[in-house]
């Protein structure tokens, strides 16, 4: 779509963009063209699903009314400092999950016309979200949580470079600007100095420099920080939770895999973090029971389905290991998905997510979370970005490792790895 003729489409709709009523499927939030649901197998059910946790957020900043339009749940007492900083979490969680789909080639089927549809929504939003004098113009500098949200945004322009060449020279220039102002905030030292060394590697791969010593310091801390089998600690210490898949591997393999292809360090480290990543994989594989459900520890569960990031970036990447064959960890993720997704009260009545696990929990929300802070179920999506014609999707379903073994199937046993 010419970016003129979707300017005036955008300025004329006060709330979201149509498709003739008879070929809508109504989400809670907008209307999802129904020919790409007609048949409810995996990918439409991934599809649909990650499109009604989308589509409030890119629609409304697209129009520049995100800040107008989006609540801001938070925990009792922490709404006034949330609101300063969710609308950019909103945006840099969904690109982070989007990304991959986005970045397909767009055709003239159902599913391509609903991708150049969102892609343009995205890049408009984006301008939006840089640009000073609009509307929504986003926080980038005040309190800590933006350096992790301009990194959750730089990811997903690292996952979708054609959102970057889609912007204008403005656009570009006011985007640059953003994330280098986020270098104004001082990371913890734990998992938030791979939110330093994304930013910077974004910077790096879009306009040639970034900060290396960033990236190498991030690096080498989360180097000494690997605590055996697979799994990082969150700083010094090892954390029981899902901060492995929320973040770390999934950041630390794109940050390296980005200078690899600067050629700025060399090819050997990116394979020892890969080896690491498939093997905590596995661990997530066999950590989904057999109705999707998966043990509830640790902080940010409120991140839902988003906790099996890694899987699905690994799959993404077409790096499951052997033991884990593609149609076995689509079924899987598809299991969590509909047992963290599909659960009454996970949006509101307007169709923004509402904090939970499981349908909507309020109290299971930390301090710092918020409405922005839940989009990040969208990173368990990564693997539409795979085509409807990869094995992934054309695998037959197959049951996943607890269902095999809770149900009585013979399954090899599991071991540790070394290094």
């Amino acid at each position: 779509m010419k970016r003129r003729t979707f300017a005036r489409l955008v300025a004329t709709l006060p709330v979201s963009l149509h498709v003739e009523k008879e070929n809508q499927v109504y989400t809670g939030s907008d209307v999802i063209p129904k020919t790409i649901v007609a048949n409810d197998d995996d990918r439409a059910y991934w599809l649909r699903t990650l499109l009604k946790v989308a589509d409030p957020v890119l629609t409304a900043l697209a129009q520049n009314r995100l800040k107008a339009e989006m609540p801001v749940e938070s925990a009792p007492g922490q709404q006034a400092g949330r609101i300063a900083v969710s609308h950019l979490e909103a945006l840099g969680r969904t690109l982070a999950g989007i990304a991959p789909w986005l970045q397909l080639d767009s055709d003239d089927s159902p599913e391509g016309r609903s991708r150049q549809r969102y892609f343009d929504l995205t890049w408009k939003g984006i301008a939006n979200a840089v640009n000073p004098e609009a509307a929504d113009y986003l926080n980038f500098t005040k309190g800590g949580q933006p350096l992790v949200d301009a990194a959750f945004l730089a990811h997903g322009l690292l996952r979708a470079p054609k959102l970057w060449s889609a912007l204008n020279t403005t656009e570009q220039a006011n985007l640059v600007k953003a994330l280098q102002a986020s270098r104004s905030i001082k990371p913890g030292y734990n998992n938030w100095l791979l939110f330093s060394a994304m930013v910077e590697a974004a910077l790096l791969k879009f306009t040639g420099s970034g900060d290396e010593l960033r990236m190498d310091y991030a690096i080498r801390q989360h180097q000494a920080w690997y605590k055996g089998d697979g799994a990082y600690g969150d700083g010094p210490d090892f954390h029981w939770d899902y901060y492995n898949s929320y973040v770390i591997q999934p950041m630390l393999l794109d940050v390296v895999k980005t200078l690899v292809e600067a050629g700025k360090t060399d090819k050997s480290l990116y394979e020892s973090l890969l080896a690491r990543a498939q093997r905590y994989a596995q661990i997530q594989e066999r950590v989904i029971g057999p109705d999707g459900s998966f043990a509830a520890f640790g902080r940010s569960l409120a991140y839902r389905c988003g906790a099996f990031q890694l899987l699905s970036q690994v799959s993404l990447q077409k790096n499951l290991p052997a033991e884990l064959p593609a149609g076995q960890v689509r079924s899987a993720l598809t299991a969590v998905m509909r047992r963290t997704m599909d659960a009454t009260g996970t949006f509101d009545p307007k169709g923004w997510l509402q904090i939970g696990l499981c349908g909507h929990q309020p109290s299971i929300g930390e301090t710092y979370i918020s409405t922005g802070s839940l989009y990040l179920c969208s990173v368990a999506f990564l693997a539409l970005g795979l085509p409807a014609t990869d094995p992934f999707w054309t695998d037959p379903a197959a049951d996943w490792t607890a269902k095999k073994i809770w149900s009585g199937q013979d399954v090899k046993t599991d071991h540790a790895i070394k290094g």
